[in-house]
């Protein structure tokens, strides 16, 4: 597997990442908003996957 071509797990991870500190900052409200944060993170990255991946 080449790393340079597999930019869809990059985008994946990503976007997780981005939805796990959009959910750090509204913890202290609720965790369903955490959880759901990192929910929508997963989602954005799986739907943005195809778009970036050049296969």
């Amino acid at each position: 597997m080449n790393i340079k071509n597999d930019r869809g797990s990059w985008v994946i991870g990503g976007t997780t990442m981005i939805g796990v500190g959009v959910g750090l900052i509204f913890l202290k409200t609720s965790a369903l908003i955490f959880v759901a944060s990192i929910l929508i993170g997963i989602g954005a990255g799986l739907v943005l996957a195809p778009f970036v991946s050049k296969n």
